[in-house]
């Protein structure tokens, strides 16, 4: 007779416990953390995947579903690409939407700067309330605000001109920035700058080599911010824009690449394709510090 019957049962149950709470353990994580992950990785490319098949594909492939897999590239083409770049002003366009977003983006952030650290350090009689009124200024829907800038811009001759996007996209990229950097402004110790004073350097100064040296995460996560509402902005855009070769992207591959009722499906995707990569480059790049200043910002 074998001793395995003379094992006490509390013994044995303890022996089969840790694999089954290991196994629970995996299970657990499976289902709660890499099920949801997967699925959301899935719905967040799976519009650059088809994008991407969709820029190579012949028009054949593209007309043809019953013939051809919808998924996969059967006779991969350039002919799109070519026509996108040779075909019509998309690097026109891509320069234009480049100038537009950089200078807004500078505008907005110079803005944001100086905004931001008056709020956050002079110290001024309600200056709380106003760094709360400007952030709620950044909830005005722009289909509100469309009305007045668009009278505004023609009175001062703006109108079908960039410099009228550059002026309108500081409107609701401003109050966004001013308050990221608000936040990021109070995770800097103030007794730096009280140092500063003591020494006799003036606020431009403390500014200049104390305050914004320690914040290059926080106006790098701000230009990140401006840079890409900048980019994909399309009401302004579409309404203060009517020459063809002033258009921005994404206005220029709906508008351009339609023809009444047909769509050149091929140059479209490859448009959108190309219009997003530089946005997604620029990202890439400071990825870190976005983080980091968004950590910074909201731990108080």
């Amino acid at each position: 007779m074998t001793d395995t019957a003379a094992v006490p049962e509390g013994k044995a149950t303890a022996t089969v416990a840790p694999d089954q709470m290991a196994w629970d353990s995996r299970t657990r994580r499976l289902v709660t953390i890499y099920l949801p992950l997967a699925l959301f990785v899935f719905v967040l490319l799976f519009p650059f995947y088809w994008m991407t098949i969709t820029s190579f594909k012949p028009n054949a492939e593209l007309y043809d579903y019953k013939k051809y897999n919808p998924f996969w590239i059967g006779s991969p083409t350039l002919d799109h690409i070519e026509k996108l770049l040779f075909g019509t002003a998309y690097p026109r366009w891509l320069m234009v939407t480049m100038g537009v977003a950089i200078c807004s983006t500078a505008l907005s952030l110079f803005s944001s700067v100086l905004a931001a650290y008056a709020i956050q350090r002079l110290r001024f009689k309600g200056s709380q309330y106003v760094g709360l009124g400007i952030y709620l200024a950044y909830l005005v829907p722009p289909s509100i605000l469309f009305i007045p800038l668009a009278t505004t811009i023609y009175q001062l001759g703006l109108f079908d001109s960039p410099l009228a996007l550059i002026l309108t996209y500081p409107t609701f990229l401003v109050p966004f920035s001013t308050w990221l950097l608000i936040g990021y402004f109070k995770s800097i110790p103030y007794e730096l700058e009280e140092c500063a004073l003591i020494d006799g350097a003036t606020r431009l100064q403390i500014l200049r080599r104390i305050t914004l040296p320690l914040a290059v995460p926080g106006l790098i996560s701000a230009g990140i911010f401006s840079f890409t509402l900048s980019w994909n902005e399309f009401v302004y855009a579409l309404a203060f824009i009517q020459s063809s070769e002033k258009k921005t992207v994404s206005v220029a591959i709906l508008t351009e690449l339609v023809s009444g009722d047909v769509y050149q499906w091929g140059a479209l995707m490859a448009g959108s394709l190309l219009g997003s990569l530089p946005v997604a480059i620029f990202y890439s790049f400071f990825v870190d510090y976005y983080v980091s200043s968004l950590t910074g910002a909201v731990k108080e």
